[in-house]
């Protein structure tokens, strides 16, 4: 994949969609939300076409503050997952990326990296007229790294009114399973956290 990547988020589609797309502009994942779903089960394909399913992620649980959520690929194999640390995320998103189930330790980490922006953000997104513009001043950045605390990726979101727009940095090499498993780890933490702008 030739980096940075852009994920984009249309806030105001009737079901949250995701858009992946290289350096170069050529699609590489495609995500769209079904809605009115008790346990998560969402469909990650390869462009908007829906031609070639990638993988899925299914939620281990019914609506819950921790939940993991489990990649499987197209032939049904579990290939690792992504769960929310619920307390640590009050403060600043905190997700780990788990390389076959959940019981697993963290292969990665997700933090968001400013605590003031996420205030910032909440506080802003609530008031009334100013919560509209909030999207565009509060941009806050996940930093990716693996369990040694070396820095891998980088989510960043980028200024926008109408839609989500975030660029993934590749900070490091790493392997193209690996790299699977962070994107699509990125793409689930984006539907979850999407009520941030």
């Amino acid at each position: 994949m030739k980096y940075p990547l852009q994920l984009t988020r249309k806030i105001l589609a009737a079901s949250p969609q995701l858009y992946v797309t290289d350096a170069d502009g050529n699609p590489v994942l495609y995500v769209k939300q079904k809605l009115f779903k008790l346990k998560e089960h969402v469909e990650v394909f390869t462009d908007n076409t829906k031609e070639k399913k990638l993988c899925e992620i299914k939620a281990n649980k019914v609506i819950d503050w921790s939940a993991a959520y489990n990649f499987s690929n197209a032939e049904g194999n579990q290939f690792g997952g992504v769960r929310r640390k619920g307390l640590r995320s009050l403060w600043r998103a905190h997700y780990e990326i788990y390389p076959n189930d959940a019981t697993q330790p963290a292969e990665f980490t997700v933090r968001e990296e400013s605590v003031l922006i996420r205030f910032l953000d909440s506080f802003f997104s609530g008031l009334p007229i100013i919560g509209i513009f909030a999207g565009y001043f509060t941009n806050p950045s996940y930093i990716i790294t693996d369990c040694d605390g070396n820095a891998v990726m980088r989510l960043k979101k980028k200024p926008a009114l109408w839609e989500g727009k975030f660029s993934i940095e590749s900070l490091t090499e790493i392997d193209s399973q690996q790299q699977i498993r962070i994107l699509v780890a990125l793409l689930m933490m984006t539907l979850l956290e999407q009520h941030r702008g």
